[in-house]
């Protein structure tokens, strides 16, 4: 294999398989399986199934010596006898953060990748996936498996809170910073799930908590309150109302134990603990429809927030064909995505023509989210979504985007590096622990700061230039 399967989107673990994938059946002997190691120059071989390619198990040159040759065993013996059982694996088409969580939440140095039906497709070691070292604190991940209550709980995430801070002052980049902060919080949302679960008694029915905005995205910041929901799978329509009264205090359970973690409940009620989000998967698809065919202004609003959905905990596989369902629907609905284009263009760039900047009249403030972040948030989702993007982050839809339209590269780096830049004086302020902590007086920035914020504007306007003129506004 030359080059990356065939057929993937950019940013799924597909498009990471380099690899020609090595592979060997139960009765293969321990040291022809450590030959066609050395043959193909890897460390690891999967065992599959002869007859349908499924993954059984995964063999590394470390096993090996630990099970085999210190103890004096017999490198002739099948590999069936001294594999790891019980392989963890994702789908092609999963996404790098997927697998970085799963590395994480699993203890894993490598991870098996599968097709469509299940048959393995590859292997991807932990330095495939970070290509500039490992960033997870793997001190941090023992420490958020490790807790056994709240209050545990409630520590590990101040740890996490604390540990983002100093990257901040260690001058880490936004995307960088912003997706570790997720798995972390996606480990600490996972661990809050299980110590309720033993809790409640929940039904036994197929079920996805979800995150939405910026947690969806992988762009959470320092400050970051809940915006989180559930879908359930029920066994028939007459099931829905019943089932949802059984997992409402599940989810309002887990929502407290989030708050009292630090992670503000949100003020707007979106949460799966609210009755609004917590629905079935039709329900979903209802109310996304709904969303589509109104285009009022609360809906606009919401498309803002709940399109950019992801699986936290549960089965993935909900969430998933949910946005595979929201994407079909709304690259077919151009007139809903006209709109949200229009109503992300109400809002330009806050440059002047004599100053360098518009500011706040009263306060004298910029807003770095409102008026720098979200205009590229805005409109790199509009665009995935006419073009059936599964990417939810900002960088990746922008350059998944760049790819399907012919943007010059060049140009599509010019916007990552300007919302990067925007997102990293975000990450400053709130880490200073200024009030409010996404607003900034452009005097207090050096002359720099000052010169890349205008740039970073300036593309800004540029992508919304573009955006209106994919929709002729």
């Amino acid at each position: 294999m030359s080059g990356a399967v065939t057929g993937v989107r950019t940013g799924s673990l597909g498009a990471l398989l380099r690899r020609v994938p090595v592979a060997v059946s139960p009765e293969t002997s321990v040291r022809d399986a450590l030959g066609r190691m050395c043959v193909a120059r890897v460390g690891t071989v999967v065992v599959t199934d002869p007859l349908r390619s499924l993954p059984l198990g995964i063999l590394t040159q470390r096993d090996a010596l630990q099970r085999v040759a210190l103890p004096a065993g017999n490198l002739d013996e099948a590999v069936a006898g001294v594999m790891t059982g019980g392989v963890v694996a994702l789908p092609l088409d999963a996404s790098v953060h997927q697998a970085r969580l799963t590395l994480a939440r699993h203890g894993l140095r490598h991870l098996v990748v599968v097709d469509d039906e299940g048959r393995f497709a590859g292997v991807l070691c932990s330095g495939d996936l970070y290509a500039r070292g490992r960033r997870v604190t793997d001190d941090l991940i023992e420490t958020i498996h490790a807790v056994d209550g709240p209050e545990a709980l409630a520590a590990a995430a101040q740890r996490l809170r604390a540990e983002a801070a100093g990257r901040v002052d260690t001058g880490e980049g936004a995307q960088q910073l912003g997706e570790w902060v997720s798995i972390l919080n996606d480990l600490i949302v996972q661990k809050a799930i299980e110590l309720t679960e033993g809790e409640f008694e929940l039904p036994l029915v197929r079920w996805c908590w979800l995150g939405f905005g910026s947690e969806g995205r992988l762009e959470q910041t320092l400050a970051t309150d809940q915006d989180n929901g559930l879908v359930f799978l029920p066994g028939g329509r007459d099931d829905t109302d019943a089932l949802r009264a059984r997992f409402l205090p599940f989810a309002q359970r887990i929502n407290g134990l989030l708050d009292a973690c630090g992670y503000p409940l949100c003020r707007g009620g979106i949460m799966a603990g609210n009755p609004r989000w917590c629905l079935s998967v039709d329900e979903w698809r209802g109310q996304f429809a709904e969303w589509m065919c109104a285009a009022s202004p609360e809906s606009l609003l919401n498309g803002t927030i709940f399109f950019d959905l992801r699986a936290l905990a549960g089965d993935a596989a909900l969430a998933s064909g949910l946005m595979r369902w929201l994407l079909d629907s709304a690259s077919d609905n151009g007139l809903f995505l006209r709109h949200m284009a229009a109503d992300a263009l109400r809002s330009g760039l806050p440059l002047g023509r004599v100053r360098d900047f518009v500011v706040d009249r009263r306060s004298g403030l910029l807003d770095l989210k409102r008026d720098g972040s979200r205009p590229f948030v805005d409109a790199a989702r509009i665009l995935a979504l006419s073009l059936g993007i599964g990417d939810t982050s900002t960088v990746g839809r922008l350059r998944a985007t760049g790819a399907a339209l012919g943007w010059a590269p060049r140009d599509v780096e010019a916007f990552v590096e300007a919302f990067d830049f925007i997102q990293l004086l975000r990450l400053r302020r709130q880490r200073a622990a200024t009030h409010p902590p996404n607003q900034v007086a452009p005097a207090e920035l050096n002359e720099m700061e000052r010169a890349r914020l205008k740039e970073s504007f300036r593309q800004g306007r540029r992508l919304q230039q573009l955006l209106a003129l994919r929709y002729q506004l």
